[in-house]
């Protein structure tokens, strides 16, 4: 199998759209209401210790992605046996971030063109992606990134131009209390988006310099949580708590109050070329997680399967959910409980204990090897 490489530049670019993906789409933590950005700014710091702890996960064992991990703790067939888990968990929550790209794309942008033709149309590009390889899939976030931060950076000042922002919206602070803050906190945004990091534990194997790249990741999780935070701030000073909380997609109905001059008005393309972006990285990371679980159990490259796994994802995006609200009450409420906390903290946790403790049991028999 060829071995594969991603410069720290892709990954700096990879962690921040995966962060931002699904969830620049729906808005994280606008339950809070007004202090929606409390909750992200709270966020940010528990992720970058959710990042580190996947870090040093990693770096027990370096060059190694979760798979192998999960076999040196066990055995080969008991590491099938998760592995068929985890790689069932992650083509799952990349059909669940396929089906939001639908949902947006058919309600706000083409409310005329079939959810399955627009399913099927970015699954085809994404499964060529990843048949090309995971250095393929860097490069595309790479290149189009700048652009990224150029359309926020955009859509700030517009909006401001605009005189759009009005900071009574995010006022008073705290004016219901630490407790909302807290629930929409633990475990929601916990667990949606930085507990999703668990992907990168197949990915990060591909650094070349770990230690550096440890700097990298942590850094990367940091800004894509600024512009978290920033999105969610300027959507509560825009549109205001209550429309925020109805809103689908807030910050594309954010988008569309920039009006200056009757000129510049409709920038819509820039918030979607956002959402785009974020959706594409984010479900391909995770179907690369997916499909080196299966080449890990098969010992068949993963190219061989990523066209067919992108069909079955495609189709399976389509029935995962009755409609939107559907798919949020479940994604959002039901998988957190069920799937999130267990494959995301609990067992990863287990895994380093054990970890720890075989490390320590094969430097002691060394040293008696030594004495002897």
């Amino acid at each position: 199998m060829l071995t594969e490489k991603l410069s720290l530049t892709q990954i700096f670019t990879m962690i921040i759209n995966f962060l931002l993906g699904s969830s620049i789409v729906v808005g994280i933590g606008i339950d809070a209401k007004r202090d929606a950005w409390l909750v992200v700014l709270i966020g940010m710091f528990v992720g970058l210790i959710i990042m580190s702890f996947y870090l040093y996960l990693m770096s027990l064992l370096p060059g190694k992605n979760i798979y192998e991990i999960m076999e040196y703790c066990f055995s080969r067939k008991i590491a099938v046996f998760l592995a068929l888990i985890y790689l069932s968990y992650f083509i799952y929550i990349a059909a669940r971030i396929i089906r939001d790209f639908g949902e947006l794309i058919t309600s706000a942008i083409l409310p005329a063109t079939p959810i399955e033709f627009t399913i099927f149309t970015l699954m085809l590009v994404i499964g060529y992606i990843l048949y090309l390889g995971i250095e393929v899939l860097g490069r595309t976030a790479e290149i189009f990134s700048p652009y990224m931060f150029l359309f926020v950076f955009l859509l700030f000042i517009l909006l401001y131009a605009g005189d759009k922002i009005n900071l009574t919206n995010v006022q008073p602070i705290l004016s219901t209390g630490f407790k909302p803050i807290i629930k929409s906190t633990f475990p929601s945004i916990i667990a949606f988006p930085y507990g999703e990091l668990i992907a990168f534990t197949v990915i990060l194997a591909h650094i070349g310099d770990f230690k550096v790249g440890r700097k990298i990741c942590l850094i990367s999780v940091f800004i894509a949580s600024l512009i978290l935070l920033s999105s969610v701030f300027l959507i509560i000073a825009t549109l205001g708590e209550n429309t925020a909380v109805r809103a689908n997609f807030p910050l594309l109905i954010a988008a569309r109050l920039v009006s200056i001059g009757e000129f510049l008005e409709r920038i819509d393309v820039l918030v979607v070329f956002i959402m785009m972006l974020g959706i594409l990285i984010k479900s391909s990371v995770f179907l690369y997680g997916g499909l080196k679980g299966i080449e890990y159990i098969f010992k068949l490259p993963y190219r061989y399967f990523a066209m067919p796994v992108s069909f079955i994802v495609s189709m399976f995006s389509i029935f995962i959910s009755l409609d939107f609200s559907d798919h949020i009450v479940e994604g959002l409420n039901v998988d957190i409980f069920l799937l999130h906390v267990p494959l995301q903290f609990a067992f990863p946790i287990f895994i380093v204990a054990v970890l720890l403790v075989k490390k320590w049991k094969e430097q002691r028999n060394e040293k008696r090897g030594l004495k002897a």
